[in-house]
């Protein structure tokens, strides 16, 4: 999970609906299902997060899927967010999505995962320190990273464990990515290539969109990855 800086002002219909929050989870429900600017809404939510789902960093697009918007804090719960910018991200999946076979077989994960569960224990991709809770490894599981404290690391288990983002699904893809890194960095070692350059092409925006797995990509380079996205893409750190 990276973390994601909500863009300030310019959706003048969602603000003005923030103006006047529902007060219950009926009026939440139903003011959110008539609301008719949720593209311009997603298509915003897309561009602060580099194309990228905001919980699994799937390039949805890229796997022939699609994206709802996501309540962080659900609508059922916390009614008076339902038109609060900062409380919204673009996660993986439509409803659509959800009767594809492999999506079924795999089940789902990110918001679909989610639902309206929400705990302070949640771990949310708008919290600014949310990337150094998790690892990534080369079976393609994730984990709660291995130098939290126990509390830190009930955290993220329960973030995993809510979104569902060691499903089969983002396990497999994660491992074939982690595969194609190695293989990736051997063969520029083997040839005398730039590393500098090949993380520029992994970790740097291409017409404003990242790779999928920003965060598995960053940690596999290490250091130097910090160092090339510090002189190429500060905003990213």
């Amino acid at each position: 999970m990276r973390v994601i800086t909500p863009s300030t002002g310019g959706l003048y219909y969602l603000d003005k609906a923030h103006v006047n929050p529902p007060a219950t989870a009926d009026q939440a429900k139903s003011r959110w299902g008539s609301f008719g600017h949720k593209d311009k809404v997603l298509t915003s939510l897309l561009g602060d997060q580099y194309g990228l789902c905001c919980y699994s960093e799937l390039r949805a697009d890229l796997e022939g899927l699609g994206y709802h918007i996501e309540h962080i804090q659900s609508k059922s719960h916390y009614p008076g967010s339902t038109f609060d910018y900062a409380n919204l991200a673009a996660s993986a999946l439509t409803c659509d999505d959800l009767n594809q076979p492999v999506i079924i077989q795999e089940q789902a994960f990110g918001g679909h995962a989610k639902g309206s569960q929400y705990d302070l224990k949640f771990i949310s991709c708008h919290d600014a320190d949310c990337s150094r809770y998790f690892a990534y490894l080369s079976d393609g599981r994730i984990i709660p990273r291995g130098d939290l404290n126990q509390t830190d690391s009930e955290r993220a288990q329960y973030t995993i464990n809510v979104l569902n983002l060691d499903c089969p699904y983002l396990r497999n893809r994660r491992r074939r990515w982690f595969a194609e890194l190695e293989q990736l960095f051997e063969e520029h070692l083997a040839k005398n290539w730039s590393l500098e350059h090949l993380i520029e092409i992994e970790l740097i925006p291409y017409h404003r969109k990242l790779n999928s797995f920003y965060s598995l990509t960053r940690q596999f380079f290490g250091p130097k990855a910090d160092s090339v996205v510090q002189q190429h893409a500060p905003q990213l750190l």
